[in-house]
C-alpha cells in the first residue's frame, strides 16, 4: 500500500496546529488595538485585489523564497544549528524580511520575519512547498481581510 504524502501526515503535528491557531490570536489582538475602519466584506468589492494579496503574492513568494532560495541554500549550506531552525531557513527569512522593507514600513518588514521562519520550518520539516504555501495564503488572507489593501 502506498504511503500518504508527508504533508498529509502533518495534521498530527502540534506545531502545525499552533501555526494555525496563533495567527487568530494575533489578528484579534491587532484588530482590537488598531480598530481599522475596513468594511469586512471588502474582498467581495475588490476580489482581484484580494486575490493578488492573499493568493498570488504568497504563492509567488513561496516559490521564490522557500522553493528557490531555501532549496538552493539547503544544498550548499551544510552547517547545522542548535535548535529547531536551520541556517538556510534563517538566511532565507532574513532575505524575505529585507525585501519586504522595500514596500513596507521597517517595523512591518521586520514583523514578517516570524511568519517566514514558520514557513521555512515547514519547508525544512516536510521537504516541500505545500504547507508553506498554504500557511502563507492563510496568513495573508486573514490579515488583508481584516485590514484591507495597503
Amino acid at each position: 500500500m502506498a504511503r500518504a504524502p508527508l504533508w498529509i501526515e502533518s495534521w498530527r503535528d502540534p506545531v502545525l496546529w499552533a501555526a494555525l491557531v496563533v495567527p487568530l490570536w494575533f489578528w484579534a489582538g491587532l484588530y482590537l488595538l488598531a480598530r481599522p475602519g475596513v468594511e469586512s466584506g471588502w474582498p467581495l468589492d475588490g476580489p482581484w485585489t484580494f486575490a493578488r494579496l492573499a493568493l498570488v503574492s504568497p504563492l509567488a513568494e513561496e516559490l521564490v523564497f522557500r522553493g528557490a532560495v531555501q532549496g538552493w541554500l539547503q544544498r550548499v549550506v551544510r552547517r547545522p544549528l542548535p535548535g529547531p531552525l536551520s541556517l538556510p531557513n534563517l538566511l532565507t527569512s532574513a532575505l524575505f524580511a529585507a525585501t519586504h522593507a522595500l514596500y513596507h514600513a521597517p517595523a512591518w518588514a521586520a514583523a514578517v520575519l516570524i511568519p517566514s521562519l514558520v514557513f521555512g520550518h515547514f519547508r525544512d520539516h516536510y521537504r516541500g512547498l505545500v504547507l508553506p504555501m498554504a500557511l502563507h495564503v492563510y496568513y495573508n488572507s486573514g490579515y488583508y481581510w481584516l485590514f484591507g489593501p495597503p
